[in-house]
Formats: structure tokens, C-alpha cells, sequence
């Protein structure tokens, strides 16, 4: 027997069992399907079943395409399997609490996806039952997985813009700016939480945490709800109006731990702004800025160059001296949406594998929920919030 084929047959198998196969059922799918191709993990990954409120007709097919190796239609059921390992979690938020719990006390390690719930005493919650549980667990915030964010929080630790005076983040994107764009749950506060400010602020968010290190201390902060009502059916426009109880654009201004201020945006009806998920940081000795759809590239300002060669240097992050060896691609080729979640779930399988701990997890998460948590209040109240 070669070495390779011992070592391979050593490893640990960690069997996955997935909620969800919609948008990011489809990501995840795709992520532990290819994690242990694209890396040399110190585990190997068994896709045993996926689960989902659907016809067993169309999960079997799901189920095919992705290489899942079972069904089912019953989240308990899928959790209370003893031939599984982890469960992710790609449901939509507002069934993630139970989903965590349950899985919590079956002693499963667990992938959930941001924002960890629609409201921070339910994000609490489930993260006293996983460190009640000891298991490990990951709160998906994906865009941490690109190499650029993570050189920008590398840089940062090594001083290169020294004292950060300011942080700018965007998150603009355009698909429900036509008013005739039909109602569905992510309209709906009793199911979503919030619009803009939980589906995509919660990233910017996180962003700044990571890639600062510090903690936003108080805000304050405009909610609002630009389009009011939409047609509850796609196939009918004239039809019946359904009212949206989310906001639209959630915007705030805060401070940060070590006295640095922040302006965050976020907003669904910025027309043609696709996924323009963006943020600059500002400090004494230099800049750093980012945006996702320029992803493979880290804007850097180095001030302490002489003035005549100052100006921001674009840096091409794909190649083997970046974070995550610049993705699983040769140098120069560049990765996509679909890559950082394959990073993220590696990451986290060898966090499992190894006993390490790993970020962002469920403490991450319910730091992010404690600012939107204050970002609406402040909003309500029209006044400066502190942050729990």
C-alpha cells in the first residue's frame, strides 16, 4: 500500500447532512462536494443526505445532481440520524433557531448560515446550546473566505495602516427595484427579520469586525421602505397588493472600540449595482479597499512612501503567498462566489478534524446581531444606541 493511500485510509470521515437546497443549499452543496478535491484536508467528507421541505421526486433529483447520498423531507429526522456529522444549516433564518438547537443536542457540529437569526435573543440562545454542546460551529459569513478580506485583516494586525481612523462600507445591489418584483418571504419581517439590513448589511458588518479587529460600540441609524407594496403574484400584476414590512435601505453611522467612526450602507434598489459589496479603512499610515465584484484585487495606499510615488496599489490576491494559497486556482486565474464557500467549508471541516477553534463562529454571529439588533432600535428611537 503507497503512503498516500495509508494516510487516506487513517483520516477521520465527517458525514454532512444539509437543510435547505435553494440558493444556498446549492452553494453548500457545491462547497462540501469539492473541498476535499480542490484541498489536501486532514479528513475526508461523506455528503449523506439532504433535506428539505420538497417533493421526494425533487430532492432525489437535487440529490443526484450534487451527490448527496440520501433524502429527507424531515429536519428532525435528518438531525436525530446517528450516520451524520455536522449539519449545515442553508435554511432561511427564521428556522435556523431550532434547527441549531436540535442539532446542539444531538451533539452535531454545525455550518449555519448568516445572519445567525432574525433576532438577537434567539442568536443567543443558540449559541449558549453549541458551547453547551462543546461542538464546533461556523457562522457562514463567506466573503471572510476571500483571499482580499483576509490579507486586508492581515495587514491591518501588521501595522501597515497604522491607527484606523475610519471606515467606509457599502452593500448595494438592484434586483427588487421594480415595484412589479412579487412578493416573497424576504418581504415579510414575521419571517426574514429585516430586508437590506440583515440580508446584506449583516456582511458589511462582519466585514469591518474582521478585517479591523475592533468592536462597533453605538450607533445610530435611517430604516426605510421605499416600496411599499408589491403584487402577491408574479403571474398576475394586477392582482391583489401584498405590503412589505422590511426595509429597504438600512444605513448607520457608529463608533468603534478604539474611538474610530464608521458609515455603513446597504440598499437593494441601487440600479445597476449587482452584488457591489464594498469597504475602504482608513488610518494613519495608509488605506486598504475592497469590493466583491473587483474580488481578486486589494486596493492598498502606503503613506509612507515618499510623496511622489503615493497612490493606491492594486493587488492581484491569487497567488500561493496570500491567504488560502490565493484560492484553488493557479496564480493569475482568479476564484469566484462559488470558491469562498468551497474555502469556508474547508476551513472548517480541518477546524473539526484538528479539535481547533475556528472563525467566524457562532460568537461572531451574535456580535453582528447585537449591532443590527441596535441599528434598529435606532432607527425606531431616531437617537445613538450603544451596542449590547
Amino acid at each position: 500500500m503507497s503512503e498516500k493511500n495509508a494516510k487516506s485510509l487513517s483520516k477521520k470521515t465527517i458525514r454532512v447532512g444539509l437543510i435547505g437546497h435553494q440558493f444556498m443549499g446549492v452553494a453548500h452543496s457545491n462547497a462540501f462536494r469539492n473541498a476535499g478535491i480542490w484541498y489536501d484536508l486532514p479528513c475526508d467528507i461523506e455528503m449523506k443526505a439532504v433535506c428539505a421541505e420538497d417533493s421526494p421526486g425533487n430532492l432525489e433529483a437535487f440529490s443526484k445532481k450534487f451527490g448527496w447520498k440520501s433524502i429527507e423531507t424531515d429536519w428532525k429526522k435528518l438531525i436525530a440520524r446517528d450516520d451524520i456529522d455536522l449539519i449545515s444549516v442553508a435554511a432561511p433564518g427564521f428556522l435556523h433557531k431550532p434547527m441549531v438547537i436540535e442539532a446542539a443536542k444531538a451533539g452535531k457540529h454545525i455550518l449555519c448560515e448568516k445572519p445567525l437569526a432574525n433576532r438577537l435573543p434567539d442568536a443567543m440562545e443558540m449559541l449558549k446550546a453549541v458551547e453547551k454542546a462543546n461542538v464546533r460551529h461556523c457562522c457562514g459569513y463567506s466573503y471572510r473566505s476571500t483571499p482580499a478580506q483576509a490579507l486586508a485583516a492581515q495587514m491591518v494586525r501588521q501595522g501597515r495602516i497604522g491607527r484606523i481612523f475610519h471606515v467606509h462600507a457599502r452593500y448595494a445591489q438592484d434586483w427588487i427595484i421594480d415595484p412589479n418584483f412579487a412578493m416573497v418571504w424576504r418581504f415579510d419581517k414575521k419571517l426574514a427579520g429585516s430586508g437590506s439590513l440583515g440580508d446584506i448589511c449583516a456582511h458589511s458588518t462582519d466585514a469591518a469586525r474582521f478585517i479591523t479587529g475592533l468592536e462597533i460600540t453605538k450607533v445610530v441609524a435611517n430604516m426605510a421602505t421605499m416600496i411599499s407594496e408589491r403584487p402577491l403574484h408574479a403571474d398576475n400584476l394586477d392582482d391583489e397588493k401584498g405590503q412589505v414590512t422590511v426595509d429597504d435601505v438600512a444605513q448607520y453611522l457608529c463608533k468603534f472600540s478604539n474611538g474610530a467612526t464608521g458609515c455603513f450602507e446597504a440598499t437593494r434598489l441601487a440600479g445597476g449595482r449587482r452584488n457591489h459589496n464594498c469597504i475602504e479603512i482608513n488610518g494613519d499610515k495608509g488605506s486598504l479597499y475592497w469590493n466583491f465584484e473587483e474580488q481578486n484585487y486589494l486596493y492598498f495606499f502606503d503613506r509612507t512612501k515618499p510623496v511622489a510615488e503615493q497612490g493606491f496599489t492594486k493587488i492581484n490576491v491569487t497567488h500561493d503567498s496570500h491567504p488560502y494559497g490565493g484560492g484553488p486556482w493557479p496564480q493569475g486565474h482568479g476564484i469566484g462566489y462559488a470558491d469562498t464557500f468551497v474555502i469556508e467549508v474547508a476551513n472548517f471541516l480541518t477546524a473539526i478534524a484538528e479539535d481547533k477553534p475556528y472563525h467566524p463562529d457562532f460568537n461572531d454571529g451574535v456580535q453582528v446581531q447585537k449591532v443590527l439588533h441596535a441599528v434598529e432600535r435606532s432607527a425606531n428611537e431616531g437617537a445613538w444606541v450603544m451596542v449590547e
